[in-house]
């Protein structure tokens, strides 16, 4: 057992290099010429009697009673007596952790035979000692310690990987021959400060790679959380990786070409040009986009000037992009929709969305497939690397055969009295997402006829859809009526539970359909169904959340908030104040925040100005704060936009 009054081990504890200069010193008073390597190596065994000191010491003062043995666990029978002993004074094993390991780091051909059976056994016959000893002994879970080398392999350490990746593999198989245990196997990346990596020029050689080392504050409790976690199989603990995840071909080995001539055949119209196959990226797919062109983006501006993409295209979008990475399966369900920022198309330019899709296998006979949307900016100035955001991200749920459509019992309501006139004097929404008719709200249910038939929503119209964008967006509004009418606040969509789609819009034919939505008792989340009058479900929410945004969405009432002018008014030339620092603007970080309009008190006026602060299309690129005091409503309107002009003739 390691020794509490070793005197090396408290000098390390308490001056570290104080420990490396009493070697050196010994070394040259033995007549030896001490070498950075011989030294570390002496550190290594003081550092290794330290810890196992430490694990003693915690078991000790957690109240627990430690027993410690030290042996070569290529001796098998060495093993077995310690497990053994084990069963016969405890009965069971809760947890197994096998952490043995060393390194030799050679080239493989000079490499000594005896050295890459040494490293090896040490891991792999270790590993097989363990299990072997403990048969028939209850062990609730198995974790090993495996590598980044064991996962992605590295120069030098052909033994050390291939052990390591054995480990992962027979962890892995004890579901099928040993379903009781939980394996767990953790593929650690280099150390920092502590383990075999934090020595001499390795931190300086990982760096200049792009690989980060863990630091150990971060990957000590690795363990216990997947343990209470539930996890199992294989983990992977990292930062960034460098040249282990380059891929070897830019594409992944895809035949761009004739990945592209299937999109001609079965046109994916949100899931445009596929670019790459990567083995860690998955299927990558980018869509250009025009502001100008296509009717669901300019009739989708929730600041005037500046569409959005909608919410329910960036689902569409995960959802095709999905497909193309298994064709023949269909889309049960898109889940753990996160709305992470809206993706804006400023100065009605247009963009380019960036989608990703890794499909891993899922229950029975389906696939998961996680799911990106980003965007690209290119760099302020030469020499800057590009920008990337994520907007949305998902798990696309894929099934060998179509769901089946449920039916629900539903009766309209005898009235709808809040008309689409009133409805969309409110909302932002243009004529292509003008998709509700009329509505009705209660404390418990909103329920809305959709309008139909809906002009098209895309150029060239007539795309194909697997999430039936419009009938899932008559879900959003609705809610966001009801959040309107009970709250006063419009509700702007911030991730979705889970979301299926049954039928499309063409299957309504003349039957008229109805977005149903019932809110959670604390009104933050919602389900919601699209329906007919027989009953057939077209579209079904779960766990819809949104953000409220205080602003009135009347594009007139958005830019202005005026009043008559007082006795001995009169306009005062503007001032231009810039807006940094002003945090954030209506759930927005200000970077992202559109211009503001400030219409101040008129002159001899105290009231509070904070209410008539409101949005404007000034200029897509400013960042600044207007003050009009006195102004009239239409030269106002005149400066901002001829439009606002003859609206506010009116």
């Amino acid at each position: 057992a390691p020794d509490a009054h070793d005197a090396e081990i408290g000098l390390l504890r308490r001056d570290p290099e104080a420990l490396k200069q009493q070697f050196i010193e010994a070394g040259r008073a033995a007549g030896e010429r001490p070498t950075p390597a011989a030294i570390n190596r002496k550190l290594a065994a003081v550092e290794r009697r330290s810890a196992a000191l430490a694990a003693v010491e915690a078991v000790q003062s957690a109240g627990g009673t430690a027993y410690y043995t030290s042996l070569d666990l290529r001796d098998g029978g060495a093993v077995a007596a310690v497990i053994d002993t084990i069963r016969s004074r405890h009965g069971r094993l809760d947890v197994l952790i096998h952490a043995a390991g060393l390194l030799v780091d050679r080239a493989l051909p000079d490499k000594e035979p005896g050295q890459f059976d040494l490293v090896f056994d040490v891991k792999a016959d270790g590993f097989y000692h363990l299990l072997r000893a403990a048969q028939g002994l209850p062990i609730g879970a198995a974790v090993a310690f495996s590598s980044v080398a064991g996962r992605f392999g590295n120069n030098g350490q052909t033994d050390y990987s291939a052990a390591n990746d054995l480990l992962c593999k027979l962890t892995s198989s004890l579901r099928a021959w040993r379903p009781a245990t939980r394996g767990l196997v953790i593929d650690w990346t280099a150390w920092a400060e502590i383990g075999m990596a934090a020595r001499g020029s390795v931190p300086q050689i990982m760096d200049s790679l792009g690989v980060d080392m863990l630091p150990p504050a971060a990957g000590i409790p690795t363990v216990r959380r997947e343990l209470l976690a539930g996890s199992r199989g294989e983990v992977l603990v990292a930062g960034r990786l460098g040249p282990w995840l380059d891929e070897l071909d830019p594409t992944g080995g895809l035949d761009v070409d004739k990945a592209q001539a299937a999109q001609t055949t079965q046109p994916s119209f949100m899931a445009a040009q596929v670019t790459s196959a990567g083995r860690y990226t998955g299927i990558t797919v980018e869509t250009p986009l025009d502001p100008k062109a296509q009717p669901f983006l300019y009739d989708h501006a929730p600041d005037p000037g500046v569409p959005w993409l909608p919410g329910v295209m960036a689902v569409e979008a995960m959802a095709e992009t999905a497909a193309l990475a298994a064709p023949g399966y269909a889309v049960a369900a898109v889940e753990d929709v996160r709305m992470l920022g809206a993706f804006k198309f400023f100065r009605m330019e247009p963009r380019t969305l960036y989608l990703q899709a890794q499909v891993l296998a899922g229950p029975a006979d389906e696939l998961v497939a996680h799911t990106a949307l980003r965007s690209q900016t290119p760099p302020a100035r030469a020499g800057l690397p590009a920008r990337s955001a994520d907007h949305f991200a998902a798990q696309v749920r894929l099934a060998a055969k179509a769901p089946v459509a449920p039916q629900v019992a539903f009766t309209p309501p005898a009235g709808l009295p809040i008309s689409a006139e009133r409805i969309y004097a409110r909302f932002f929404h243009g004529p292509a997402y003008q998709v509700l008719d009329a509505g009705l709200v209660e404390a418990d249910r909103a329920v809305a006829q959709l309008r139909l038939p809906l002009p098209a929503d895309t150029q060239p119209a007539g795309a194909a859809w697997r999430m039936a964008p419009r009938l899932v967006e008559a879900c959003f509004q609705t809610v966001a009526l009801w959040s309107l009418e009970q709250k006063g606040a419009m509700a702007l969509p911030a991730g979705i539970g889970r979301v299926a789609v049954y039928r499309q819009l063409d299957d309504a034919g003349d039957a008229p359909l109805y977005a149903a939505v019932q809110p959670a008792p604390d009104g933050t989340t919602f389900a919601a169904h699209v329906v007919d009058t027989a009953g057939n479900v077209y579209v079904e929410l779960e766990g819809f959340r949104t953000v409220a945004r205080q602003e009135s969405y009347d594009p007139l009432a958005c830019a202005i908030r005026c009043r008559p002018p007082g006795p001995g008014s009169r306009p005062a030339p503007r001032r231009a104040v810039e807006s940094r620092g002003a945090g954030t603007l209506c759930g927005l970080s200000e970077p992202e925040a559109p211009p503001r309009l400030a219409l101040g008190p008129l002159d001899g006026e105290t009231a509070d100005p904070g209410p008539l602060c409101r949005r404007v299309g000034v200029s897509a690129g400013a960042r600044q704060l207007y003050r009009h005091p006195g102004q009239r409503r239409r030269a106002l309107c005149r400066e901002l936009s001829p439009g606002l002009e003859r609206r506010a003739g009116r």
